[in-house]
C-alpha cells in the first residue's frame, strides 16, 4: 500500500487499481480497504476508473492520531484527492456515507459528483433514546478497553443474533476485530444522533446520487426518502432484491453510469 501525510500528521494507507477518472471508495464501521465490501467493488469499477481503496485512520495500515474529529477524517479525504491531482468522485456506504456527504459539503469543488448507499439514519424518539443509551454504553466499554464487548454491543446494534456473535468470538479474526473497536467511536460521532444531518446535506451542492437495497429494512428506505428530500441536486435509486450488502458486480454499473454515463476519458 502506499500512504499519504493528512494534515494533522497522520499517515493514511491507500491502494489505487484501474485507469481512468480517479474514484475514492469510503468504507463505513469496521471495514478497511483488505476487510469490507470495497476490495470487491474496486476490481468491478477499475475497468473504467482509476479506484483509490483507503484505510480510515485508526484501520489497518493507516495511523491515528488523537484528539478525534470528524473534520480529520475529512481532511484524510482531501489528502487523498491532492494525490490524484484532479477532482475525484466518491461513493460512500453506511456510516461511510455520511462521511462522505460530510466530506462532500466541506471540499466543494474537489469533489464532482458523490453517490452514498444507505446512510442508516433513523427517526423518531425511541430511536434518539436508542442512540443515545448506545454511545453512553460505548463510550463505557471504550473508556476501560474493554474492545470484545464493544464490537459485540455494535454487532447487537446491527441486528446480528447472539448465536453468530458467539461463533465470531471464538473465530481467528475477533483479534482484528478487537482491534477497530475505537474507531467505532469515530462512526457513532460521524452518525451523531443517527438524525439526517440536514445543514450537511444542504451544503453538498454536488449531484448526489441517493442507493438502496430493495429488500433492506424500511428505515433504510426512509432514510434515503429524507435525506434525498434536503439534498440540492439529486437522484434517486433502489437496487432491488439488493441488502446493506450489496453485491459489487449489481452495484458497479450503477455507479459507473451515474459518474461518467458512456463516457471513460471525461466528466459527464
Amino acid at each position: 500500500m502506499e500512504k499519504v501525510k493528512s494534515q494533522d500528521g497522520t499517515n493514511i494507507a491507500y491502494e489505487k487499481i484501474g485507469s481512468g477518472l480517479p474514484l475514492i471508495l469510503v468504507d463505513g464501521a469496521m471495514c478497511y480497504s483488505s476487510s469490507g465490501p470495497m476490495g470487491p467493488l474496486a476490481s468491478q469499477l477499475s475497468k473504467w476508473f482509476t479506484v483509490y481503496t483507503y484505510d480510515r485512520r485508526g484501520r489497518g495500515g493507516s495511523s491515528d492520531t488523537q484528539p478525534y474529529a470528524i473534520e480529520r477524517e475529512i481532511e484524510d479525504i482531501e489528502a487523498i484527492i491532492e494525490e490524484t491531482g484532479s477532482s475525484v468522485f466518491v461513493y460512500g456506504i453506511s456510516s461511510g456515507a455520511v462521511l462522505a456527504l460530510k466530506a462532500a459539503g466541506a471540499l466543494g469543488s474537489k469533489i464532482r459528483k458523490l453517490a452514498v448507499y444507505e446512510p442508516p439514519f433513523t427517526f423518531g424518539d425511541d430511536a434518539r433514546k436508542a442512540a443515545e443509551s448506545y454511545t453512553n454504553s460505548l463510550n463505557e466499554l471504550l473508556s476501560v478497553d474493554r474492545r470484545g464487548d464493544a464490537v459485540e454491543l455494535f454487532m447487537k446494534k446491527v441486528g446480528m443474533p447472539p448465536e453468530a456473535i458467539a461463533g465470531m468470538r471464538q473465530s481467528p479474526m475477533w483479534s482484528a476485530s478487537e482491534a477497530l473497536a475505537p474507531t467505532l467511536a469515530y462512526d457513532n460521532a460521524i452518525m451523531g444522533d443517527g438524525s439526517v444531518p440536514i445543514d450537511d446535506a444542504k451544503a453538498a451542492k454536488i449531484l448526489t446520487l441517493v442507493l438502496d437495497g430493495g429488500n433492506s429494512p424500511a428505515f433504510m428506505h426512509e432514510a434515503a426518502d429524507v435525506l434525498s428530500e434536503e439534498l440540492p441536486s439529486v437522484q434517486r435509486s433502489t437496487l432491488e432484491g439488493q441488502t446493506h450488502d450489496v453485491a459489487p458486480e449489481v452495484l458497479a454499473p450503477i455507479l459507473k453510469k451515474f459518474f461518467v454515463g458512456d463516457k471513460t476519458n471525461d466528466y459527464s
